[in-house]
């Protein structure tokens, strides 16, 4: 023991029959839960509730003395939570003035003295004074959530700080820390799959091509969309898988239907959204969606299932817009970088911007050509200057070639293309999740400006908007019918907004398309319908058998699936009486349009109206949830290569601890937004 230790040890033979217990206000710190404080004579001591032992009490012993002894006392340890409690919960001014009088109590794990470790071990510090487990899964959690890389753990520098910050913590290595990511991944995917089987509704689910380390590792990242009870759009990554590049799309297909049964929502399918991109082919959605149609569990035999991503073909007309006009985009490129070369020149060019009347309040830029946004942005600023640029091609011999007239022209109309594709793409990805309703007005728009584009007098600029629309028509050709039936399930456009846009888009064909419209929703409406009979249906059923199995009675065969249509015409022609025999979807199209606002709320809306559209309510929660894009963010919406890549840290580690850790990254932040 120490010298200052037997100091501060009081002898256990003095008698202390005479000796007064102290209570005083002035005893804040909590080591005195754990002893008694008494006075004999002018002497205060110190003796522990769990072994008696006799300390100085003294109030210029200060109370380290104590907390080491707690550490170390035996029969404290049997059911102690350890001493972590004294430098946790206590008050941190107390800890302050503790430091300066004494050691802190975390220095026992340092002392030299060999006798003291020796003691220290028999008693196991190391598990008595901090929660080991804890700290490692907090240690994991953090990892995952901040994409560090595993092997941070073997790190110098991340030992020295974690020995300085907790001496106490038992350090781990890399298969350890992998060990425990796995563990929570495997938690929370339990309380995903509880959160999915108790939904109420159905699921869209979206599939996304990620890159790996090189051009040959592809990931597949499928996530689900759905509406929970509480009316919440929710998205949350199911799997996050490496694709075998000998892999065809039937192959593919099958590997995402065991997933999807995996997590047993087969059945609960509603819509899927893809960006068709390889190794994701068309036909691999065209097999999922006919294996299952053969099953009956999709609505409108599966015409809603396979949807496009919104921001895909959006990128996809930007970037052919560019490609058109490349030569003049370095050309103005290059000018922009002569002029930024030095400050002389940026003087006569200043010169030149004053003397043409170009003053801009922005800056000439040089752009980022993976991100077309900004080379939008880098072009409108140089079309506000063109007339500057001219003057210094004229008497600037050293200067780089200007574009011609024509190229200006055709520039400034490809730019107001682009200002249109970037409005629109930053209303997608506004939010993380966005109901389906949002959609509809902004495709609409590019729709108008595209015939409007091909009717361009200039042959350059119609054959460009030619080919752009023909890129359009086939999302649109995939996407109307639940575009506009997510439009229509919005009580401030209903049938008006379509009643609106396709007599501008189709002339006089336009109403035989709206009534293919209206019946489409009356058949999703009656499928729905069906489906709450059933499940009623169901309930009955289910009692029945329960009363034929207590009179002993063999459960029968489930209902024929030739039935399907019986049950429909039962809900269609039966009316209770004096009920109304209007359906829901009738009275929800009969009532006035509702008041738009900027602050208008379409899930709360529908929250709130279940009870008077219970059965369209059901409709609209399955409806609203398709994903009609799989760019999450505007930071991912404007590159130029649209597939996302695993991060450096975690592409290199085995395929099945990258799935867990991409999964749960996604959990663990969902949590905490949510929260």
């Amino acid at each position: 023991m120490c010298r200052r230790q037997k100091k501060l040890t009081i002898n256990n033979e003095l008698d202390l029959s005479d000796a007064v217990i102290v209570k005083s206000g002035r005893l804040k710190s909590v080591v005195w839960n754990d002893f008694d404080r008494v006075r004999k004579g002018e002497t205060y001591i110190a003796i522990c509730r769990h072994c008696k032992k006799r300390l100085s009490g003294s109030s210029a012993s200060g109370t380290s003395h104590l907390r080491n002894h707690l550490i170390r006392c035996r029969r404290r340890s049997n059911g102690s939570n350890g001493v972590a409690q004294y430098f946790v919960r206590g008050k941190k001014k107390e800890l302050a003035n503790e430091r300066r009088k004494d050691e802190d109590v975390l220095s026992v794990v340092n002392v030299r003295d060999e006798h003291e470790k020796e003691e220290l071990d028999d008693v196991n510090v190391v598990s008595v004074g901090l929660d080991q487990r804890r700290c490692r899964f907090d240690l994991a959690r953090m990892i995952i959530l901040h994409g560090y890389p595993l092997s941070m753990v073997e790190d110098v520098g991340f030992r020295m700080f974690i020995g300085n910050l907790q001496p106490l913590f038992e350090l781990v290595a890399f298969e350890r820390v992998e060990s425990d990511c796995m563990e929570i991944y495997a938690k929370e995917k339990h309380k995903i799959f509880e959160a999915l089987d108790k939904l109420p509704g159905k699921i869209s689910i979206s599939v996304d091509v990620w890159s790996g380390s090189d051009d040959f590792d592809e990931f597949l990242c499928l996530a689900a969309h759905y509406i929970d009870e509480a009316w919440e759009l929710k998205k949350r990554v199911l799997n996050f898988f490496m694709v075998d590049p000998s892999h065809t799309g039937e192959m593919l297909a099958e590997v995402i239907m065991t997933c999807l049964m995996e997590w047993d929502i087969d059945r609960k399918l509603f819509s899927m959204a893809s960006s068709h991109s390889p190794p994701f082919g068309e036909n691999v959605a065209n097999k999922i969606r006919d294996r299952l149609s053969q099953n009956k569990f999709l609505y409108c035999y599966g015409q809603l299932f396979d949807v496009s991503c919104g921001v895909n073909v959006i990128n996809q007309m930007a970037q052919d817009s560019l490609q058109t006009c490349c030569d003049t985009i370095n050309m103005i490129r290059e000018s922009i970088r002569y002029v930024k070369s030095s400050e002389s020149i940026q003087d006569r060019f200043h010169q030149w911007i004053v003397e043409t009347g170009a003053e801009s309040e922005r800056n000439l830029c040089i752009d980022d050509p993976t991100r077309w946004d900004s080379t939008c942005t880098m072009l409108e600023i140089a079309l506000e200057q063109k007339s500057a640029f001219s003057l210094m091609n004229e008497h600037d011999p050293d200067s780089v070639l200007c574009p011609s007239d024509l190229e200006w022209e055709r520039l400034g109309t490809i730019v107001e293309f682009l200002k249109v594709f970037v409005e629109v793409i930053n209303a997608f990805t506004k939010s993380s999740c966005l109901p389906a309703n949002m959609y509809f007005p902004e495709v609409c728009d590019v729709h108008l400006r595209l015939i409007e584009w091909t009717k361009n007098p200039d042959d350059f600029i119609s054959s460009l908007a030619v080919n752009m629309r023909k890129k359009f028509d086939d999302f649109w050709e995939k996407n109307y019918l639940v575009l506009a039936i997510a439009t229509i399930l919005d009580p401030r456009f209903k049938m008006k907004l379509v009643e609106y846009y396709y007599p501008l888009f189709y002339g006089t064909s336009a109403s035989e398309l709206i009534e293919d419209i209206s019946e489409c929703i009356k058949a999703l409406y009656d499928e729905h319908s069906v489906g709450s009979l059933l499940a009623s249906s169901d309930q009955a059923l289910g009692w029945q058998n329960h009363q034929h199995r207590s009179n002993g009675v063999a459960h029968g065969k489930e209902p024929d699936d030739r039935l399907m249509e019986f049950d429909r015409y039962i809900n269609n022609t039966t009316t209770t009486p004096g009920q109304d025999s209007k359906s829901d979807l009738e009275k929800y199209l009969e009532e006035p349009l509702f008041p738009r606002n900027s602050d208008f709320d379409i899930l709360n809306w529908w929250k709130v109206h279940t009870p008077k559209y219970p059965i369209l309510s059901m409709m609209a929660r399955n409806v609203l949830a398709v994903p009609m894009s799989n760019v999450s963010s505007s930071e991912n919406a404007f590159e130029t290569c649209q597939r996302r890549q695993v991060s450096e840290t975690w592409r290199s580690l085995r395929p099945s601890t990258v799935q867990a850790l991409m999964c749960a990254q996604d959990w663990i932040q969902s949590e905490l937004e949510s929260t």
